[in-house]
């Protein structure tokens, strides 16, 4: 079974570059293409998925919306905030969907922990939760068994324009990040850290990093 890793550092990118290079990249690979994990910060863009009934509209229009073909409803990404996504061949690796979420999960579970702050999944709705409060979404996209989209943790960012709709289609929920708890790493240490947890939770053995931009 093929371990290779490619991890690309690829700082701020503009948010459906990003995702149409995903599915450019998805579409293309092959058997032999090793899987890939991109770092990034987006500038304010609301997502939509897949789960579009009854969806509020943001309630906002200061900030674009995009509709996407991740599964979910309605999140926010904005500066300060580390998205990373998985772009994963899982039939190769033997893994499923749960699988790959809950490796998702526990790396930001673990981030927290280090920093001591408990932290859980739920299994009703996908992400990691500090007492009720989200401060990580997640959601996948899943073609020919090979996955892309990913992970976001909300590290120092304005976290305002989350007010404007219902976080992954739940009224009322509330949103965190590091910084409100206390923690002061800045989100290229998070970034990072994520990295390696990954890396590390899908058993990767061969880490290669690469700087070619991906558009």
């Amino acid at each position: 079974m093929q371990q290779t890793l490619i991890i690309r550092q690829l700082g701020r990118t503009d948010y459906e570059t990003s995702w149409r290079a995903m599915q450019d990249f998805t579409a293309k690979r092959d058997g032999l293409t090793a899987d890939e994990l991109w770092l990034t910060e987006h500038d304010a863009v609301y997502t939509l998925g897949l789960n579009r009934k009854d969806a509020k509209p943001a309630g906002r229009d200061d900030i674009p919306l995009i509709l996407v073909d991740r599964g979910g409803k309605i999140t926010y990404h904005g500066n300060g905030q580390v998205v990373i996504y998985l772009l994963v061949d899982l039939g190769r690796k033997g893994l499923n969907v749960r699988g790959l979420v809950s490796a998702m999960e526990n790396a930001i579970i673990e981030l927290l922990a280090e920093q001591g702050i408990a932290a859980a999944a739920r299994a009703d709705a996908p992400g990691v939760y500090v007492d009720d409060r989200k401060i990580a979404s997640l959601g996948l996209r899943l073609k020919n068994q090979r996955c892309y989209h990913g992970l976001a943790l909300n590290v120092d960012m304005d976290l305002s324009p989350f007010d404007a709709i219902d976080p992954c289609g739940y009224h009322g929920l509330q949103v965190t990040q590091l910084r409100d708890l206390g923690i002061g790493m800045p989100p290229e240490e998070a970034g990072l850290f994520l990295l390696k947890k990954l890396a590390a939770n899908l058993a990767y053995t061969d880490i290669q990093y690469s700087n070619d931009r991906i558009a």
